[in-house]
């Protein structure tokens, strides 16, 4: 029963539904028909609204280019307008300064300058050519502004041909003669004192060749000398390379150490060319002694050999000048009459230490600061060569 009654109450609601659907399916219908008829009447619409848009734009197209064509010519007129305006400015300008040169060149009023020389007035003949005369026919002839021009452009060639005149020309040309004396003389003095100089330049040219050619030869000589003792068996000689101007020639320094075939110093090894380059150091005092030579490490690449063929040599340059070398070598310091040493403490002072090794008694050595004056040679204790 109960069953039975729910089914007869859902019956009943599905027949209400059902009635609501029809209605609304009816009401559906008509609604359909009306929006069918409005999209009718709105295309309808839709289209004369185009129409209309488009027979507007066209017209709205032709007033735009007419605006633009009466905005060109308005602006053509105002240009015009505006140039009209600036050419009545400045011929009333041009007018007024023609009048004002008038009256102040010539005196003349513009009146008066009008009244006989304006357009109406008639022009008198062009005067004759220089060794001419004027003919006998000639009268005044009607104004032509075309040939009064060209009158006026060769007028005015013509003067600008003569020039302004100078009335100050006789003391200018009295001053500027005078000064042309001046300079003359000034240039003639110039070119004796020029002659002089080449004169001295020659005669100091021909003495420094003279100086320079018996350098080269003496420290050629000693070069071979010096060059076989350090390299004993070798060869070496200076050689120039103009021989032909010794004013701007050049020294170059052949080497060939004994057993070797190359000159060339590039091709030696680094004690060989530092013994070489000593060799020309010391061919160069031997030629042109001097008071006192300093040399810094220069045996720094020697082997003992060498060395002591070095320290030879300097014993030679010692018995006719002094020699200062800095040098870390023991048997150089062992050939000095004086060491001369700097070292620093633990507290970072430096102190210089220097020993007499000959022709002084020993005596114990005075340690010195940077700031002090060095004191008398004094000897320290055994030193070391490296100390």
């Amino acid at each position: 029963r109960e069953a039975r009654a729910r089914a007869a109450a859902r019956a009943a609601r599905a027949a209400h539904e059902a009635q609501v659907a029809s209605a609304v399916a009816e009401g559906a219908r008509q609604l359909l028909a009306h929006i069918e008829h409005s999209l009718a009447a709105a295309a309808s619409d839709k289209a004369s609204a185009e129409q209309d848009r488009a027979v507007r734009e066209t017209e709205l197209t032709r007033e735009r280019a007419r605006s633009r064509e009466l905005k060109a010519e308005l602006d053509k007129l105002t240009d015009s307008v505006h140039r009209d305006e600036v050419l009545r400015a400045e011929k009333r300008l041009r007018i007024e300064q023609l009048e004002g040169k008038a009256l102040e060149e010539h005196g003349i009023e513009a009146d008066a300058l009008l009244g006989e020389y304006g357009p109406d007035q008639p022009v008198p003949p062009p005067l004759p050519a220089e060794g001419e005369e004027l003919p006998e026919d000639a009268a005044p002839r009607p104004y032509v502004r075309a040939e009064q021009e060209k009158r006026l452009k060769a007028a005015e060639k013509a003067y600008t041909q003569l020039g302004k005149v100078n009335p100050l020309a006789l003391e200018e040309f009295a001053a500027l003669e005078e000064r042309h004396q001046f300079l003359s003389e000034q240039l003639e003095d110039l070119k004796t004192t020029r002659r002089d100089l080449l004169t001295v330049v020659k005669e100091v040219d021909e003495r420094v060749e003279q100086v320079f050619t018996a350098a080269y030869h003496d420290t050629a000589r000693e070069f071979e000398g010096v060059f076989s003792r350090l390299f004993p068996g070798g060869e070496g000689r200076l050689i120039l390379t103009d021989p032909e101007s010794m004013l701007t020639t050049g020294v170059e320094v052949e080497a060939r150490p004994p057993g070797k075939k190359v000159k060339r110093l590039s091709l030696l090894s680094g004690g060989e060319r530092s013994l070489t380059a000593v060799a020309l150091l010391v061919s160069i005092f031997k030629a042109r002694p001097s008071p006192f030579y300093v040399m810094d490490e220069v045996e720094a690449a020697l082997d003992e050999t060498n060395l002591r063929r070095l320290i030879a040599i300097m014993e030679e340059l010692r018995d006719s000048s002094q020699l200062i070398v800095i040098t870390h070598q023991k048997l150089t310091m062992e050939c000095a009459d004086a060491l001369y040493g700097v070292s620093m403490r633990g507290d970072g002072i430096s102190q210089v230490i220097s020993q007499r090794l000959r022709d002084e008694p020993r005596k114990p050595p005075r340690q010195l600061r940077r700031t002090e004056e060095p004191a008398p040679p004094q000897e320290p204790p055994a030193l070391s060569p490296t100390e």
